[in-house]
């Protein structure tokens, strides 16, 4: 006769959030010992979390915590974006992400090596697994830990697909206190407009020559089809980025610019008011891949006619200070993961063997 009753099953199912069959097996294997029946189903829950976790998770949420001078950034991903929308699965987002950033874990593996709640981070995720029914990964996470003269701030979309976290270094605390809600609308920008990186200088040098060559082309074939339609040409550019740009470049497209002054008849004198606007668009027109990859040369999506790195400077000159962006981190969900097509007819050709 077995030991335990419905409300004994029900009390199971409220703590393990397992379903109503696998508890009452749970209770009948273990005699109605309540421990262990939660640590049957936990060692069921690790095996059939096992079977899930071979399923590619590419949806998704992320989670973005900002307090005080700290931030912090998680992308965990899940199978289906149904469950992603998931209370449950919300719920174990927030815990992570509580998890991440009262531990300063600054990434998915030290998130992932680490114990939550008394246990190994590994398990804490199986039982999820086995509760949701669906694959679920950590597969990305940010943190920024700022000083107090830097300020922090983040950005979650109202999809929650995408979620970004900005610090800035600033001159003093006063300063940082200030500009804090100016580095939310920094990072509303690069939720927008899908920066890359900081700066050009942190593109590799082989980098842009492969892409200056493969904009040349692609430009040089846009204008082909231009000339047949009668339409005016695209300007090819020499260079694509500011780091192609040296002291030596610059200065010879001054000269040639004097040459065509020269040739226009200005007379020489008024040359040097002329030249700064002149070199301003060289820049512009030759640095293209900046102005789409780099977040500081960026046009500013709420104000185009200053870049992401001026508007920062100049809301710290209005708190009577200075700031730098220094870092920022931008997650979207299932961003570079492949997932392979399925064969439906080879799947259930498979089933039937």
């Amino acid at each position: 006769m077995a030991n335990f009753g419905p409300k004994d099953i029900k009390k199971l199912r409220e703590m393990t959030d397992a379903g109503m069959m696998d508890c009452k097996k749970a209770l009948t294997e273990a005699d109605g010992d309540m421990d262990k029946a939660v640590e049957w189903l936990r060692d069921q829950g690790i095996g059939a979390a096992a079977k899930k976790a071979s399923k590619v998770a590419a949806e998704g949420s992320i989670a973005v915590k900002v307090e005080g001078n700290k931030a912090v950034v998680i992308e965990v991903n899940s199978q289906t974006d149904f469950v992603a929308q998931n209370e449950k699965f919300q719920n174990i987002l927030a815990q992570i992400a509580d998890h991440a950033f009262e531990n300063n874990l600054a990434d998915a593996d030290a998130i992932n090596a680490s114990e939550i709640n008394g246990q190994a981070f590994s398990e804490f995720m199986a039982h999820n697994i086995a509760t949701i029914g669906e694959n679920l990964v950590v597969r990305r996470a940010g943190l920024l830990v700022a000083d107090e003269t830097s300020a922090v701030n983040g950005y979650l979309h109202a999809n929650k697909q995408i979620g970004v976290i900005v610090e800035a270094k600033c001159d003093s605390a006063e300063t940082a206190a200030k500009i804090q809600s100016a580095l939310k609308s920094v990072a509303m920008h690069a939720s927008a407009m899908s920066p890359s990186t900081l700066s050009y200088k942190d593109f590799d040098p082989e980098f842009v020559a492969a892409e200056t060559q493969g904009r040349i082309i692609a430009i040089e074939k846009e204008n082909e089809e231009l000339v047949r339609l009668g339409k005016p040409l695209k300007n090819v550019p020499q260079y694509i980025s500011m780091s192609q740009l040296t002291d030596e470049v610059l200065e010879a497209a001054k000269e040639e610019m004097k040459k065509e002054l020269a040739a226009e008849g200005k007379p020489e004198q008024i040359w040097d008011k002329i030249l700064p606007g002149k070199v301003s668009r060289f820049i512009l027109d030759n640095t293209t891949l900046d102005q789409e990859q780099c977040l500081l040369d960026q046009k500013f999506v709420m104000d185009d006619s200053k870049t992401v790195a001026e508007f920062i400077e100049e809301e710290a000159k209005k708190a009577g200070g200075t700031a730098e962006i220094v870092k920022f981190i931008r997650l979207e969900v299932g961003e570079g993961i492949v997932v392979e097509e399925a064969d439906f007819a080879a799947e259930v050709a498979a089933q039937m063997a």
